[in-house]
């Protein structure tokens, strides 16, 4: 190799016109700077600014919707739980609160509480309610009956009257004897497992 080897980007034409297309490289990056900035024109950001503003405002309106929607789901939470807590007894004293519930009812009505049952179970999806099913048998004339099934109906407890099975009607006046089923609900207290 000869010594005097000389790199070609040293030449001064080579590098001047190096020089001039970085230049003009530069020039036209200031012109798309100048005539056409990357945000758009003010046209296209006058567009933009109202298309945001009506997603603003739809999100706002969205945003009023659901706190309506959360501030109904409290009011509900609230009526929810004052009425289990007024007209639901709760399960540890829910089958002699209801027993004596109904004695009381059939001691004012006139009618004579025969054998009565119990079944419980457990509503699912609920947190621990249960369904209490009562078969009570009774006998009473027909008025102490109806007496009987109209203050079932108006107890202060929410009771259910699901079913009325009566015998044959007596022809000499003696007592009707009648079975009814009626349900009602057991809420858990807190603190309960």
């Amino acid at each position: 190799m000869s010594r005097n080897f000389n790199p070609a980007w040293k030449e001064p034409r080579i590098l001047s016109r190096a020089i001039i297309g970085a230049l003009l490289a530069a020039n036209l990056l200031a012109a798309v700077i100048a005539f056409k900035p990357f945000g758009g024109s003010a046209d296209d950001l006058r567009h933009q600014e109202a298309a945001l503003s009506q997603q603003l405002t739809a999100l706002r309106t969205r945003v009023d919707k659901d706190k309506q929607l959360v501030a109904k789901m409290q009011n509900a939470r609230k009526d929810t739980d004052r009425f289990l807590a007024e007209y639901v007894t709760d399960i540890r004293v829910g089958a002699s609160s209801l027993a004596t519930e109904l004695d009381r009812i059939a001691t004012e009505a006139g009618v004579k509480p025969l054998n009565t049952t119990y079944a419980e179970q457990d509503i699912e999806g609920s947190d621990g309610m249960k369904l209490v099913s009562v078969t009570e048998g009774c006998d009473g004339t027909y008025a102490s009956l109806a007496k009987f099934i109209n203050l079932v109906d108006k107890s202060p407890h929410f009771l259910i009257i699901e079913n009325l099975a009566t015998g044959a009607p007596q022809q000499n006046g003696a007592p009707l004897n009648v079975q009814i089923k009626i349900a009602t609900f057991e809420r858990p207290v807190e603190g309960m497992p």
